[in-house]
């Protein structure tokens, strides 16, 4: 199928409110935002003395804010919504404020949002752990496409492992193989979050659940794990 894209770019005027230019008054700020608001990041950077624009960040890629993290005390996104922050703070451990340009809203991530969301990982790292049967996803996109990592598990034998390969992922599907104990997923890992029951191999390799042996060039590289498509001004 033959896809366009189109670059839209977001006609809200990012300018800080006071409320957020006093919230962040002292501190050595972090600026991220979406694709679409990256236009115009430079009206926030101007507010914001000694900050430093990391640039774009994905709900799945957090790799500009994570180069920075060592410069600054905490970030601030410029969007709407958790799907972005809430990534930037988990892997970065810095405390991260969000400011809504469309609302005008400013606050912190609360803590209890993201305590809720690492207990969600673990919930399903531990249903991993107690599964006898296992399917495992894998995503023919261009940029999510991680087969050779797919392989690489059912390779291990410890369970009954089952390859589902799809272009577009439908959940709905995924009920017509009850047998399945746990669904592991090796595409975008942001994915995991819309379904119980599924859970990254990321996240099962980074708390040693599996141990893959670490082989240069060996893997075919997610646009969450590289800089592909990231722009930071």
């Amino acid at each position: 199928m033959q896809t366009l894209f189109i670059h839209a770019k977001s006609d809200e005027d990012p300018t800080l409110s006071k409320e957020a230019v006093d919230g962040l008054k002292g501190k050595k700020v972090g600026i991220v935002t979406s694709i679409q608001l990256l236009h115009a990041i430079k009206k926030v950077q101007a507010q914001l003395p000694d900050s430093i624009v990391a640039g774009q960040v994905l709900g799945c890629n957090s790799y500009n804010a994570e180069n920075i993290q060592h410069k600054i005390d905490c970030f601030l996104f410029v969007g709407s919504g958790e799907f972005h922050p809430i990534q930037v703070a988990t892997r970065t451990k810095k405390p991260t404020y969000v400011f809504n340009p469309a609302t005008k809203e400013f606050g912190l991530l609360s803590q209890k949002t993201i305590e809720a969301y690492l207990k969600r990982r673990k919930g399903s790292i531990l249903k991993f752990l107690n599964a006898k049967n296992v399917g495992i996803i894998v995503s023919m996109k261009i940029g999510q496409k991680n087969f050779k990592r797919a392989i690489e598990l059912k390779k291990t034998k410890d369970k009954n492992y089952f390859v589902f390969v799809s272009d577009t992922l439908n959940f709905s599907e995924l009920e017509n193989f009850p047998f399945i104990d746990c669904w592991v997923n090796t595409a975008c890992p942001r994915i995991a979050d819309e379904k119980a029951g599924v859970v990254n191999i990321n996240d099962l390799v980074e708390e040693g659940v599996v141990k893959f042996p670490k082989i240069e060039g060996g893997y075919e590289i997610p646009i969450w794990m590289s800089k592909k498509g990231m722009k930071t001004d």
